[in-house]
C-alpha cells in the first residue's frame, strides 16, 4: 500500500516504504483530565434511578433484599439506547434485556452444576469476550459491554441450585420490562427528542466548521451530520418536525461541505442559533430553503423504504454478520478480553481472594479500540477503583443504619455513578465502586477490611494482567481496516462524481451517494484513529489517508450546488 500521496482517480506515481514505530507513546495525564460533561448525562442517571428504585423498593418491602441482584440486572438494562429514536430504542433495549437474561441464565447455570473455581473463571472469561463482540459489533452503548459482564461474572460465583434458576430469570426479565418501559417513557412527552439532539449537535458541529473549517473540526462536523442522517433515517413515519429536522441538517450539511463563514447556511451564528432553538422545548426552526436544494426532502424518504424494505434488512444483517466473520477486526480484541479475563481470575485464585469475579471485570473494562484507549481505561479504572474504596469506607456506617439506608445508598451512587462518568471514567468508578461493593450487602454484612482489601488487590491485579493481555495480544488488522476502509471511500468517491456528472440522475440518488460518501469518510476517519493507537502492526498509509479524505471533502463540496432546482420549502410551525 503506498504511503505517498495519490491523485484523485489515478495511481500513485511511486510508492516510499516506512518503517512504523514499534512502541507508540501512552498518554497520562491527558487521560485523567476532566471533559465537559454529556448533554445527555441526566437521562440515564434518572433512568436507572427510576428503574431500580420501583424493584428495590418492592422487595424491601416483602423482606427479600436478598434477590435484589437478579432484579438489578434487569433494571441496569435502562442504561442503553439513550441517543436512539423512540422507534430504533424499543428493538435495542428489548434486545439489551434478552442478552442480560442470556448471560445471568449461563453463569446461574453453570454456577449451579459446578464449583471448581477454574471452571467458573473460564466461563467468565469466555462471556466476557463474547459479549465484548457482540455490543462492539451491534455498536450498542453506552455503557457496552461491561454491563453484561458485570452482572454474568458477580452471578458465577453465587451459590445456586438448578431449580432457582426459573425464578432468578423472571425477576430479571420482570425488572427488564420495566426498565424498558422507563426508557421509552420520554416518547410521551416528546416523542422526536432523541432526532432533535443529533440535528443540533449537527448544527453546533457545523456551525465549529463554519468559524474554523480545519480538517479536525471538518471530520467531526461530517460524523455529527452523518449521525443526525442516521438518527432520522431510523425514527419513525414522517411527521412535521421531522420534516423540518430534515431541512436543518442540510443546511449543516452545505456548511460542512463548503464551510464560509458569513454567508447563508455556513454562517456560524446562525447555526447555533438554530442549534438553540432544536434542542430546546418550543418549535423546531423552519429554516428556508437551502441553496438550490430539490423539494422532495433530499430523498430521505426513499432511502428510509430502502432500508425497510425485505432486502435492505438483508443488506443490515449481512453487514451485522460481516463485523462478526473471521475476518472481523474484532477478533484480536476479543481474544485479549478472552485472555485478559482468564489471566486476571486466575492470579487472583492463586494469591487467595475470594471474590475473582472484580479481576475479571476490572480487565474486561480495560479493552476499548485500541491499545492506547485501553491504557487509558486501565489508568482511569485503578484510580477510580482506589478513591471508591475510600468512598465505600466513609458510607458503609450510613448504609448500615437500616436496610432502607442500604437501598437509598445505592440509588444515590447509580444516579452518580451516570452524572460524573461522562467527564471521565475514572470520576464515574468513584461512584460505581462503593455501589458495587454495597450490593454484596444485600446478602449479610461483611467485614469492612476484607472487602476493601480484596478489591484494592482485585483491580490491581486486573488492570495489570489485562492490560499485559492487551499488549501480547496484537491487533494487526487495524491497518488492514483502514485500507479496507481507503478502498470504500474510493468508490464512495467515484459513485458520487459520477451521479453528480450525469444530468439525467435525480436527486434522490445524488444525495443517497452524497450520504455514502459521508458515511465512508466517517468509517475511514475511525479507522484511522483507531489504527493510529494500536502497536506492532505495519505502517499506516498516512499520506494516502489524508489525500483521500481531502479528495472525499473536495468531492462533497463539488455535490453541494447540483442537487437539483431552488425550491421553496414550506412554512413548517413544528412541535
Amino acid at each position: 500500500m503506498s504511503d505517498t500521496p495519490v491523485r484523485p482517480g489515478g495511481p500513485s506515481a511511486r510508492k516510499v516504504p516506512q518503517l512504523p514505530p514499534a512502541v507508540r507513546g501512552l498518554p497520562s495525564a491527558s487521560a485523567l483530565r476532566l471533559s465537559r460533561p454529556s448533554d445527555t448525562w441526566f437521562k440515564p442517571a434518572l433512568s436507572v434511578v427510576v428503574a431500580s428504585a420501583v424493584p428495590h423498593l418492592t422487595l424491601l418491602a416483602i423482606g427479600r433484599l436478598d434477590l435484589i441482584v437478579s432484579t438489578m440486572a434487569g433494571s441496569l438494562c435502562a442504561l442503553y439506547g439513550h441517543g436512539m429514536p423512540y422507534a430504533r430504542r424499543a428493538r435495542a433495549v428489548a434486545g439489551v434485556v434478552l442478552g442480560m437474561a442470556a448471560g445471568l441464565a449461563v453463569s446461574l447455570v453453570t454456577a449451579s452444576l459446578t464449583g471448581s473455581t477454574a471452571v467458573l473463571i473460564a466461563v467468565g472469561a469466555l462471556l466476557a469476550a463474547v459479549q465484548k463482540v457482540l455490543c462492539d459489533a451491534t455498536r450498542i452503548g453506552p455503557p457496552g459491554h461491561v454491563i453484561f459482564t458485570f452482572v454474568s461474572s458477580a452471578a458465577l460465583f453465587a451459590p445456586q441450585r438448578l431449580g432457582q434458576i426459573p425464578g432468578h430469570l423472571a425477576l430479571t426479565l420482570g425488572a427488564g420490562a420495566f426498565a424498558w418501559l422507563v426508557a421509552l417513557a420520554p416518547a410521551l412527552v416528546r416523542r422526536e427528542g432523541p432526532e432533535r439532539r443529533a440535528v443540533a449537535r449537527a448544527l453546533e458541529a457545523a456551525a465549529a466548521c463554519a468559524a474554523d473549517p480545519g480538517s479536525r473540526h471538518r471530520s467531526a462536523a461530517a460524523a455529527a451530520v452523518h449521525a443526525a442522517w442516521q438518527c432520522l433515517l431510523a425514527s419513525g413515519r414522517p411527521t412535521p418536525v421531522r420534516r423540518s429536522l430534515e431541512r436543518l441538517v442540510v443546511h449543516a450539511e452545505a456548511a460542512f461541505v463548503a464551510p464560509g463563514p458569513g454567508a447563508g447556511a455556513a454562517d456560524p451564528e446562525r447555526l447555533r442559533a438554530w442549534a438553540a432553538l432544536t434542542r430546546g422545548r418550543g418549535p423546531v426552526p423552519t429554516p428556508p430553503p437551502a441553496p438550490t436544494t430539490a423539494d422532495e426532502l433530499y430523498g430521505i424518504d426513499a432511502e428510509r423504504a430502502v432500508l425497510r424494505a425485505r432486502e435492505g434488512r438483508r443488506a443490515a444483517r449481512r453487514a451485522l454478520l460481516r463485523r462478526l466473520g473471521p475476518g472481523s477486526p474484532l477478533l484480536p480484541v476479543a481474544v485479549r478480553t478472552l485472555i485478559g479475563c482468564a489471566l486476571a481470575g486466575y492470579l487472583c485464585a492463586a494469591l487467595g481472594v475470594g471474590r475473582p469475579y472484580w479481576a475479571i471485570v476490572t480487565a474486561a473494562s480495560l479493552y476499548q479500540a485500541n491499545l492506547t484507549l485501553s491504557w487509558n481505561r486501565a489508568l482511569q479504572r485503578t484510580l477510580g477503583n482506589l478513591l471508591g474504596v475510600l468512598v465505600f469506607a466513609a458510607v458503609l456506617p450510613v448504609s448500615r443504619i437500616s436496610p432502607l439506608a442500604l437501598v437509598c445508598c445505592c440509588l444515590f451512587f447509580g444516579f452518580a455513578a451516570e452524572a460524573l462518568i461522562t467527564r471521565n471514567y475514572w470520576l464515574g468508578s468513584v461512584a460505581v465502586t462503593p455501589m458495587a461493593l454495597l450490593v454484596l450487602e444485600f446478602g449479610g454484612a461483611h467485614p469492612a477490611g476484607e472487602l476493601i482489601g480484596d478489591r484494592v488487590l482485585d483491580t490491581v491485579l486486573g488492570a495489570a494482567t489485562g492490560f499485559l493481555a492487551a499488549t501480547l495480544v496484537t491487533n494487526r488488522r487495524a491497518t488492514g481496516r483502514v485500507e479496507q476502509a481507503l478502498d470504500a471511500a474510493d468508490r464512495a468517491r467515484a459513485a458520487a462524481e459520477r451521479t453528480v456528472a450525469d444530468p439525467a440522475a435525480a436527486p434522490t440518488d445524488r444525495d443517497r451517494a452524497r450520504r455514502r460518501l459521508t458515511a465512508s469518510l466517517v468509517e475511514l476517519r475511525e479507522a484511522g484513529d483507531t489504527a493510529a493507537g494500536e502497536w506492532w502492526q505495519r505502517a499506516l498509509p498516512e499520506q494516502r489517508l489524508l489525500a483521500a479524505e481531502r479528495a472525499g471533502h473536495r468531492t462533497l463540496a463539488a455535490t453541494a450546488p447540483r442537487r437539483g432546482p431552488t425550491a421553496h420549502a414550506p412554512s413548517i410551525g413544528a412541535e
